[in-house]
């Protein structure tokens, strides 16, 4: 889901995650970075929802799509 509703959280998301993406993207990584770093934050219970590496893929597109990000060389970076 896209946007939260009435019975998904903000976490479940593709737009909670978009904004998690925004928030860990302090410097230029790699789509790797993200997923590994993604993952540990879930693990460490500081995300508190698991989604699929399909889901981030959607959402990298989703925030280059509306001019967020953008790449350079392999590494994802914010605007």
């Amino acid at each position: 889901m896209l946007i939260p509703a009435k019975h998904i959280a903000f976490s479940e998301s593709l737009l909670g995650l978009g904004s998690y993406i925004l928030g860990i993207l302090n410097k230029p990584k790699s789509i790797d970075t993200l997923w590994e770093e993604f993952q540990s934050d879930v693990e460490m219970k500081n995300y508190h929802t698991n989604h699929s590496f399909d889901n981030m893929m959607l959402c990298i597109i989703f925030l280059y799509s509306i001019g967020s990000i953008f790449e350079t060389n392999g590494k994802i970076e914010k605007i």
